[in-house]
């Protein structure tokens, strides 16, 4: 399945695949797919490399697994490609992005293909999920993996902005070079987050841009 990770991913990766949580991993994902009906598609996995290769990586949003509905993940965090009315993170995301930065932003369009190849890594924790069944997929050691390419983003990189919503991204900002990047908190972006405050006025996003413009 590494073969599905592509451009300068597959070099800077090359070391994890061999490694025993790999395989376990690989062995895992293979015998859901073939048992059950999981998302994203197969071909989409790995899609946040694909569209951010690490040359060009200057932001990473982490999420947590991908939506369970059909149609609806990319395979890019927070990404929503489904007919139905966007995810209620994604609306309060873009609302925020709104009153921050002064944009219109759609009511009905929710991929986020376009942030992805303009730099930004939208990462899930766990790559794949069974349908209807939120983190059914988080056993699986994906965690193993995406820890171990935010390690290499800190490690190899320099001024990389990394936004952490909510405790479970949180408990990322451990693998960060913190003299080296930029760590912005916020609570998440769901209801549940958001209407506690600590989400609406974090101004991330002019907040990103300054320090990279810097």
């Amino acid at each position: 399945m590494q073969t599905l990770i592509p451009n300068d991913w597959q070099e800077i990766l090359k070391e994890e695949f061999t490694k025993p949580y790999w395989i376990h991993l690989i062995e895992k994902v293979t015998s859901a797919y073939q048992d059950n009906i999981c998302y994203p598609p197969k071909n989409k996995i790995f899609n946040a490399f694909k569209y951010c290769p690490f040359e060009k990586l200057k932001v990473v949003i982490i999420g947590q697994d991908p939506y369970h509905g059909e149609g609806q993940a990319n395979g890019l965090c927070f990404s929503f490609v489904g007919s139905q009315k966007l995810p209620p993170s994604l609306k309060n995301i873009y609302k925020e992005i709104q009153q921050d930065l002064e944009i219109d932003m759609p009511n009905d369009f929710g991929d986020l293909m376009d942030w992805s190849k303009q730099g930004v890594l939208l990462l899930n924790s766990t790559l794949t999920v069974t349908k209807g069944i939120p983190n059914s997929h988080q056993k699986f050691k994906w965690n193993c993996f995406t820890d171990a390419v935010i390690e290499k983003i800190s490690k190899q990189k320099k001024g990389v902005v990394f936004l952490l919503w909510g405790g479970f991204a949180q408990k990322k900002e451990k693998l960060v070079d913190l003299s080296k990047h930029k760590v912005l908190k916020a609570t998440h972006p769901s209801p549940l987050g958001a209407n506690k405050g600590g989400w609406f006025g974090g101004h991330h996003f002019s907040k990103t841009n300054e320090y990279l413009e810097r």
